[in-house]
């Protein structure tokens, strides 16, 4: 195997591995949990909720790191250690909500990730790796695709599956040099409200622009 492909293994989807990092009993990825406790187990458990959660929604201002979006209340943050292309580790920032026991929304983002930076700062290729790799690593299987453009910006549509019936619905957003990966979490179908999505998705609002530099160069003086 070329050393390049290397690099890209360890580097795509780089902001997936925050959402394993949340949810790996969740779908699956390790064993699940015995009954005893009130401990939860993998998604296709039968004692978890079959009914939409009643989600009370806040605005979050995150101005600092260029975005607003509506969430559902208690939101918390934390920052998940990524591998680069170099071996050494980049820190992904991550915000989330449990509205339900079993059901999650989060939003993460990266300034310059190796995602971006192994495509050569492309949208399509950098939105494509970064789908692959969230697939991959939180043991999904595609089930609809779809190209947005929320804010004028390039974004991919996702929602995918697991063989437990969970479903994740996430918006990659390419945003110059930060891209932001937002996922809605449920333990099936049944629980999943289309409204809350198409909500979370579409309060999502980039407020700085990371692709032109906030003062640009001097214009040469004319001879």
């Amino acid at each position: 195997m070329k050393r390049w492909h290397y690099i890209v293994l360890a580097v795509i989807g780089i902001l997936g591995i925050t959402y394993v990092y949340l949810h790996r009993q969740d779908l699956g990825l390790v064993g699940p949990r015995s009954y005893g406790g009130g401990n939860r187990g993998s998604l296709d458990l039968p004692y978890l909720s079959s009914h939409p959660p009643r989600i009370t929604w806040a605005t979050v201002d995150r101005q600092k790191d260029g975005f607003k979006v509506e969430m559902p209340i208690d939101v918390k943050e934390i920052q998940v250690p990524a591998y680069n292309e170099t071996g050494g580790v980049d820190q992904v920032s991550m915000i989330f909500s449990n509205p339900s026991s079993d059901t999650t929304f989060s939003v993460s983002w990266a300034d310059n990730p190796p995602v971006i930076r192994v495509n050569g700062r492309s949208p399509d290729r950098t939105l494509d790796m970064a789908r692959d790799e969230a697939l991959a690593r939180t043991q999904t299987t595609l089930v609809t695709e779809t190209r947005s453009s929320p804010g004028g910006l390039p974004a991919r549509d996702i929602v995918s599956t697991n063989s437990g019936g969970g479903v994740m619905d996430t918006r990659l957003i390419f945003a110059g040099q930060r891209l932001y990966m937002l996922t809605a979490v449920f333990p099936s179908m049944d629980v999943r409200r289309e409204q809350d999505v198409i909500r979370f998705f579409n309060s999502f609002a980039v407020t700085e622009s990371r692709s032109v530099p906030e003062s640009l160069p001097a214009a040469p003086a004319p001879n």
